[in-house]
């Protein structure tokens, strides 16, 4: 089995400082009477993925645009899915060391920033999609394929391809020219997706179509998948 990829991404975004009387810090608890309403107050005014030190100011904040935020959830649930770890990395309060180490960000424009295995990069908030978030993060497919070349006997092809679709299993079927006619992707569960299940299968439903004569089938012994599952 190949050597798993890093399973760890930076994700580097720029939040903004604001002057405000509304924000305040937090207040320790058992402060009293009116430390729960201005806890509260604190909550409210703290964005998510800020760091602590923003509480040491009362008249100063950082503040996430939705925008990014938005970036930031979707990387993290796509990450947990896909056996990732998302480190988020505010630059708006990076110390100047961590700039000029930082060689990853040189030449960046817009925020957010993130920084997959093999320094692979996506930046700017149009560029965060479900579809290029699961290219930067491939992974172990959570289900058994298996792929399936068929000889067809000349006849109602319409029928034949209603028929295979039927079939819960079958998950795309191509058409071909040469020496197959027909490519078929089947899929199963871990459970029952071993070689012979997946064997047994094509054996008895799809050689069980009368048009169906020979197949040949290939069980992968691992698969890794850039396509969102």
């Amino acid at each position: 089995m190949p050597e798993a990829p890093a399973r760890e991404l930076t994700l580097y975004v720029q939040s903004r400082k604001v002057v405000t009387s509304f924000f305040r810090p937090a207040v320790p608890s058992g402060g009293g009477g009116g430390g729960t309403e201005e806890a509260l107050a604190a909550d409210f005014a703290r964005p998510a993925h800020v760091h602590e030190e923003s509480s040491r100011a009362s008249e100063e904040a950082f503040f996430l645009s939705d925008d990014q935020a938005r970036c930031v959830a979707l990387s993290e649930e796509l990450a947990l899915k896909r056996g990732y770890q998302v480190k988020v990395v505010d630059v708006a309060k990076a110390g100047r060391l961590e700039r000029l180490v930082t060689e990853r960000l040189r030449g960046v424009q817009t925020f957010p920033v993130l920084v997959g295995p093999g320094n692979t990069r996506l930046e700017g908030v149009t560029a965060f999609t479900e579809e290029h978030l699961c290219e930067a993060m491939p992974a172990d497919m959570p289900t058994q394929r298996a792929f399936t070349y068929l000889k067809i006997r000349g006849g109602d092809l319409d029928r034949i391809r209603e028929l295979l679709l039927t079939l819960p299993e079958v998950r795309e079927m191509h058409l071909l020219t040469g020496d197959w006619d027909v490519f078929v992707v089947l899929e199963f569960d871990p459970a029952r997706g071993r070689k012979r299940q997946v064997l047994d299968f094509v054996t008895e439903r799809i050689r069980g179509i009368p048009e169906v004569l020979d197949t040949s089938t290939l069980v992968p012994e691992y698969s890794v998948t850039k396509f969102p599952f």
